[in-house]
């Protein structure tokens, strides 16, 4: 049976389509894996991905690709999959996303792939109500051909779940290991959310025992104010704790929040008026 603690990319020994279990999606997502060599141009201290190595992803085997999902799809809508692998209560297909071991948009044929899932929707009669998602980091989005992309979504019934798990330049340092400003957080989250419905994610969780400071955390209210100030179309905040474990050499400095913590902020930011679903 799948669970939300195993989302492994090989359960059916399948190059790019993987099923999981998501709590955010309250479902199975069917995953797209692009980054089939583990590399991603950011490193996630609570990323679950091993072996990852700073880079980009070989050009997807557009055919391979296609294939792999048309089988995947076909045993979940006709076949007897959801009842054979999943939880009751989780047996229902949420979404096909592209998520996987790395941030898809740097595959050099990332615009290939959205269309190909275009296709392959297409030709297996999915249901409109199936979402496609892209979970992303947003570094990409000032890039025309990642934008192209993006907007291909919306008639895919499209949906954006773009990172932000820190305000500061300081804070994404720290946590996601590379330099971004808030400046370039704020442009290419408005290029995101104008070409796409987009919710930010958020994870948050303990450092060496520590919540996150107040100074992260008012830093994070500060920046999604003036994001809902600059008239930037946000869907909402998907906002989560740790469920499985890290990959990373930080992996036993971090450890989960208290969930009534985490209810406490989630709750700060519905005050602000934004739309939260949290998961813990």
């Amino acid at each position: 049976m799948l669970t939300t603690k195993d989302h492994s990319r090989f359960q059916e020994g399948f190059e790019y389509v993987y099923p999981v279990v998501s709590r955010r999606a309250g479902g199975v997502s069917l995953g797209i894996n692009l980054n089939t060599n583990n590399a991603c141009n950011w490193r996630c201290i609570y990323c679950q991905v091993p072996d990852l190595i700073r880079g980009a992803p070989p050009p997807v085997d557009l055919d391979l690709l296609k294939n792999e999902l048309s089988i995947f799809l076909d045993q979940i809508l006709r076949g007897s999959y959801l009842e054979d692998e999943v939880p009751e209560g989780q047996r229902r297909l949420n979404d096909i996303a592209f998520s996987g071991n790395g941030e898809p948009t740097v595959a050099p044929n990332f615009l290939d792939a959205v269309q190909a899932v275009y296709d392959v929707r297409a030709r297996g009669n999915v249901p409109d109500a199936v979402k496609t998602v892209l979970i992303t980091n947003g570094s990409l989005m000032h890039q025309a051909k990642v934008i192209r992309g993006v907007k291909e979504l919306v008639s895919i019934n499209g949906e954006v779940w773009y990172k932000i798990d820190r305000a500061t330049g300081k804070g994404a340092r720290l946590i996601n290991d590379t330099k971004v400003s808030k400046s370039r957080i704020i442009t290419n989250l408005a290029a995101s959310a104008n070409a796409c419905p987009t919710w930010i994610q958020t994870c948050l969780f303990k450092l060496d025992g520590l919540n996150p400071s107040d100074s992260d955390l008012d830093a994070y209210c500060e920046l999604i104010n003036e994001v809902k100030t600059s008239g930037i179309p946000l869907k909402g905040i998907l906002l989560y704790g740790l469920a499985r474990d890290s990959f990373q050499p930080e992996a036993a400095r971090l450890s989960p929040l208290d969930g009534g913590w985490l209810k406490s902020f989630a709750n700060r930011l519905r005050d602000m008026g934004v739309t939260v679903n949290l998961s813990i």
